[in-house]
């Protein structure tokens, strides 16, 4: 045959496919696939996804400007990128943070400490702003340095050594502007520090250079100058791990002989299977698998079947009961935040909600985009924690940075129905079935009051609420009791919904800032009661479905009946929260928010609401 370009194209177009074909079918055999039929619906922040059981999402920082001793003393507002290690009976969570937005310096790393998951430490600053040299030219940008500092990047935060260091690490990279990568390889370099079990910090060392960085203009010294010898053996062990390389493979040099897989694929991470077999997971949810430990890769990373996800991370891992599970943004954005489990590590079946809810975005900047984004949970290696859950972390909106603990075994089915007293109830476990919405200035806690134990809601957040829900087992008529004491009837709400598998509420319940118990009945509301402050209020409903009707009563009174405002078939779960549902952002949104709002650090007098407990059942008519 005469290789003219025609045949040249042909035989081109037939290896290709053979490749691609190749590919396929490693896929179909032993690649990460989604099976399931549940998508999530992106007109909604929670994406009509049943959630997980038990789920506590908390805030552990939220940023202020104006109010910057109750954040990072800095008062800086772009923060994101947030790592996970458990250590010494410690949580540490590490993130990176600039003053405004993405790429835009000075940039910082701070660290956050937990012993318990719940009571969170300030944050302290761990890698400082990096000075880059007057005069400096970064390879294929026409700028020149002037006043400039550096912006963190870190793929990866922490690694525990087999001789029990905590090892936390950093990366100087450098952008000369707004749209300039500090990932592109030519940066400065990596940076490395120990922490130790008193809390204090190490010195900071470079653990890896970038080729083309001037090593005599460095701030601190090489790794190998340290003192420690068993400081040095960490580091040295860390260099020989390939899978914590692969990591660090953007923001390396392109040709870096520590990198496995050197092609540009980001956030990578991974988990091992029982016959020794690597599950490698990236951005956009591309995944392939390794049978050497990361040395090499048994196909080009494609496209893991089934998985939707688009640019934010992918978290994969094992977890406590021998299963596996992945959580992602399953859209083309960044929300909601779900899990999908398997059994296996290979083939993923189902898809629940983490957190499916978008906190209003008080600080505009640079690339920051909405949502629940930028999972990373605990690698392998660097901790278990003894309670057996899950433990994520992500940012909010590139703001805020949150937590969250995951029950295991993950699912969204509720044993049985609701029967709750806290008072009665074993100190740590009254919560043990719900799935709380926790902030910083919107706290859901248990606490003692008049010698009572009580769920505690309370908010003095101008622009997020406090929330709190318990899933039942589906059910068609519902009945359920409950008792609230509000602590003020002139300011704050509360607002409880019942509502079906995908979060679409059928009743409301509100005692509003006015002093006055009602119900919602289509546009208008439907008086039921006046309440006082620090008197305890009993509801008793029973939801009927066939007739889109129910019955409610107070403290005893007389039996009001209303009409569903939104037809449901059944009901799954029961929904406490201090104001109004969020709807924006949708998805006509902007891609990126640059506008502050009007009054970010915006302070209001705290509402609290205190529950007693909740019964729930299935009553016959």
């Amino acid at each position: 045959m005469r290789l003219n370009s025609e045949n040249l194209t042909k035989i081109a177009i037939a290896v290709c496919f053979g490749l691609f074909s190749y590919a396929v079918l490693a896929q179909d055999v032993d690649t990460v696939k989604y099976v399931g039929s549940t998508l999530s619906n992106i007109d909604y922040h929670h994406g009509q996804l049943r959630p997980a059981v038990g789920v506590h999402a908390r805030q552990i920082m939220r940023a202020s400007r104006e109010h910057p001793q109750s954040a990072d003393y800095y008062g800086w507002t772009y923060n994101h990128a947030p790592n996970l290690a458990y250590w010494d009976d410690t949580f540490f969570v590490q993130y990176l943070s600039n003053p405004v937005g993405e790429h835009i310096p000075p940039g910082q790393s701070y660290v956050i400490t937990s012993e318990d998951g719940k009571n969170w430490g300030k944050p302290e600053v761990l890698f400082p702003v990096y000075p880059i040299p007057d005069g400096y030219k970064k390879e294929g940008h026409p700028a020149t340095a002037k006043d400039l500092t550096s912006v963190m990047h870190q793929r990866m935060g922490f690694y525990v050594s087999s001789g029990d260091k905590l090892l936390a690490l950093g990366y100087y990279g450098i952008a000369m502007d707004e749209h300039d990568s500090p990932n592109d390889g030519n940066g400065i370099g990596r940076v490395v520090r120990e922490i130790y079990d008193n809390g204090s910090f190490g010195p900071i060392y470079f653990i890896r250079y970038n080729k083309n960085w001037d090593q005599s203009l460095s701030e601190f010294p090489f790794y190998k100058e340290s003192d420690d010898e068993e400081f040095i053996q960490a580091c040295e062990e860390l260099l020989t791990k390939p899978l914590m390389m692969q990591q660090w493979v953007e923001e390396q040099d392109r040709d870096d002989p520590l990198i496995p897989l050197q092609e540009q694929f980001k956030a990578f991470s991974y988990y091992h299977l029982p016959d020794d077999r690597v599950v490698g997971l990236w951005k956009h949810a591309l995944t392939s698998i390794s049978l050497d430990g990361g040395e090499t890769w048994k196909y080009h990373p494609l496209r893991a079947p089934g998985f939707v996800n688009k640019n934010a991370k992918i978290w994969g891992q094992e977890t406590s009961d021998g299963n596996y599970a992945t959580v992602y943004n399953p859209s083309e954005f960044r929300w909601p935040l779900a899990v999908s489990t398997s059994e296996d590590g290979i083939v993923y079946n189902d898809l629940l909600l983490i957190h499916g809810e978008i906190s209003t975005m008080r600080y505009g900047g640079n690339y920051k985009s909405w949502g629940p984004q930028y999972v990373r949970g605990i690698l392998e290696g660097n901790g278990t924690p003894p309670d057996g859950k899950m433990w994520v972390t992500y940012s909010m909106n590139k703001e805020d940075i949150w937590v969250a603990s995951v029950p295991v075994p993950i699912t969204a089915n509720a044993e049985s129905h609701a029967d709750e007293v806290f008072n009665l109830m074993p100190d740590g476990e009254e919560l043990k079935y719900w799935n709380i919405y926790d902030l910083e200035q919107a706290p859901v806690k248990i606490e003692k009051s008049n010698d009572q134990k009580w769920l505690a809601l309370k908010d003095k957040d101008a622009y997020d609420y406090a929330r709190v829900e318990r899933i039942i087992p589906t059910t068609k008529n519902l009945e359920a009791s409950f008792t609230i004491r509000p602590e003020q009837n002139d300011h704050g709400k509360l607002q409880v919904e019942f509502q079906n598998e995908k979060g679409q509420p059928a009743v409301r319940l509100i005692f509003d800032e006015n002093g006055e118990l009602k119900a919602k009945a289509g546009y208008r509301y439907s008086k039921l009661a006046d309440y006082e402050a620090g008197e305890n209020y009993r509801i008793d409903v029973r939801l009927e479905p066939e007739t889109r009707s129910y019955t409610v009563q107070v403290n005893g009174g007389d039996e009001k009946r209303l009409i569903f405002y939104a037809p449901v078939h059944e009901f799954e779960r029961i929904m406490f929260r201090t104001g109004d549902q969020r709807y924006e952002p949708t998805p006509e949104s902007p891609a990126a928010n640059h506008e502050d709002l009007e009054n970010p650090g915006k302070q209001i007098p705290e509402a609290a609401f205190y529950i007693k407990g909740l019964k729930t059942g299935v009553f016959s008519k």
